[in-house]
C-alpha cells in the first residue's frame, strides 16, 4: 500500500526589512527643519545684524531691478496674485479634500485640511508674535498687509504642494508624469518666493522661514498620520 505523499515544509517567511538606524525618515526631517526653523527664528526676532544686512543688500538690488524693468515686475505680480495666491493653493487642497471624500478616504481628506489649518495658524500666529516690518520703499511697486516673518506664501505654496505631491506618491504616481510634477511644484515653490522677493513686500529670510515652517510641517504631518493616525484609525 503506497503511503501518501508527504507535502514538504514550507518555508518561513522573510523577515520585514528593518528600518536602518540612519535611515532618513519624515519624523527625522520634521525634526531637522524644526530646529532650522526655530534658529532662524530667534535671529531675526533678535534682529541679528550679518542677518539684517543680508537681507537688506539682496532686497534693494531686486527692487532696483523691478523698478527698472516693469515688464516683468508686472508678470511676478500675475504670479503671485494668481497663480501662486495663498487661496489659490487652498483651493487646490478643497479639491483634493472633496476627491479623497468622493474615494472613501476619509481620514486622509481631513487630515490634508487639517494640515493647511494648521500651517494657516502657525503663519499668522507667528506673524503677530515677530512683528517684523516689511521692506519699505519710495517707489514701491507693490504692496502687502500684516507683518512680514515669515512668509505666507511662501508656507502656504509649501504645504500645499508638499501634501499633493505626498498624496500623489501614496497613490502609485510614478514615472515620467511624477518627474514632472515634482519638477512643477519645485519651480512653484522657489518661484513665489521669488515672486515676493521680487516685488520687495519681504525679506529674503521671511521666504527662507516660510519655505522651513512649511516643510517642517508638512514632514511632521506625514511622520504622524503614517505612524499615529494611520494605526488608531485602523
Amino acid at each position: 500500500m503506497q503511503s501518501p505523499a508527504v507535502p514538504p515544509p514550507s518555508r518561513p517567511a522573510p523577515p520585514a526589512p528593518s528600518k536602518q538606524p540612519g535611515a532618513v525618515t519624515p519624523a527625522r526631517v520634521g525634526v531637522v527643519l524644526g530646529v532650522a526653523s526655530v534658529v532662524l527664528l530667534t535671529l531675526v526676532a533678535a534682529r541679528w545684524g550679518p542677518l539684517l544686512s543680508w537681507d537688506r543688500s539682496i532686497a534693494v538690488d531686486l527692487h532696483r531691478q523691478a523698478v527698472a524693468d516693469p515688464g516683468l515686475t508686472h508678470a511676478n505680480r500675475i504670479l503671485t496674485d494668481w497663480v501662486w495666491d495663498p487661496w489659490t493653493m487652498r483651493l487646490l487642497t478643497a479639491v483634493a479634500f472633496f476627491v479623497l471624500l468622493f474615494r472613501g478616504a476619509r481620514l486622509l481628506a481631513c487630515w490634508v485640511a487639517l494640515t493647511s489649518l494648521v500651517g494657516a495658524l502657525i503663519s499668522q500666529g507667528v506673524k503677530s508674535a515677530v512683528g517684523r516690518e516689511r521692506p519699505s520703499w519710495p517707489d514701491p511697486v507693490d504692496s502687502a498687509h500684516f507683518a512680514a516673518f515669515p512668509s505666507g506664501h511662501a508656507m502656504t505654496a509649501t504645504v500645499t504642494i508638499g501634501m499633493l505631491l505626498w498624496l500623489l506618491r501614496r497613490h502609485g504616481l510614478s514615472g515620467p508624469l511624477w518627474t514632472v510634477l515634482l519638477v512643477v511644484g519645485a519651480v512653484s515653490v522657489i518661484g513665489v518666493g521669488f515672486t515676493r522677493l521680487w516685488l520687495g513686500v519681504h525679506w529674503s529670510s521671511d521666504v527662507v522661514g516660510g519655505w522651513l515652517f512649511g516643510a517642517c510641517l508638512v514632514a511632521l504631518s506625514i511622520a504622524t498620520y503614517e505612524g499615529r493616525a494611520l494605526s488608531r484609525w485602523r
